[in-house]
């Protein structure tokens, strides 16, 4: 049986670039959703106000961008990669 983090913090594989930046914003893009999803959820039982909700959600939108920024996920255009191989 699984331990009780994996159940309330699943995590899925991930398919994409294999970099450690991108494993990272991986990570925390997932624990952004699952979040998100809990706030969502005790906004709709009425736990929590929708003011609180937002406010919730938009501090952790914050963060998202932060580390997004710090990794320089996506600030490298003219990087080869397998993607889009040069002209």
């Amino acid at each position: 049986m699984a331990n009780q983090s994996e159940f309330l913090y699943p995590r899925s594989r991930y398919y994409g670039k294999v970099k450690p930046e991108n494993l990272v914003f991986n990570a925390n893009l997932q624990e952004f959703a699952q979040r998100v999803s809990y706030i969502c959820n005790l906004e709709t039982a009425g736990k929590l106000s929708p003011e609180e909700s937002y406010k919730q959600i938009h501090a952790l939108w914050k963060d998202l961008k932060r580390t997004k920024k710090q990794l320089g996920i996506g600030e490298s255009p003219f990087q080869e990669d397998d993607e889009n191989p040069p002209a």
